[in-house]
């Protein structure tokens, strides 16, 4: 779980614009830039070289 003050002020690097959280992935998803930034140990890392690009399924969500 991400804390709901933290998501709300986290912006995507690369195009700021706001992510959502994805629980079952442990994920900040960001569909602007089409990156999922991964979680790991209750820490948002929010760099590019990190993220993973999303599916086209994803991206229609």
């Amino acid at each position: 779980m991400i804390d709901k003050k933290l998501l709300s002020i986290l912006v995507c690097p690369v195009t700021k614009a706001p992510v959502k959280y994805d629980e079952a992935k442990q994920e900040l998803i960001c569909k602007a830039s089409g990156l999922a930034y991964p979680i790991r140990d209750g820490i948002p890392v929010m760099l590019e070289n990190e993220a993973r690009q999303l599916t086209v399924e994803e991206k229609l969500d």
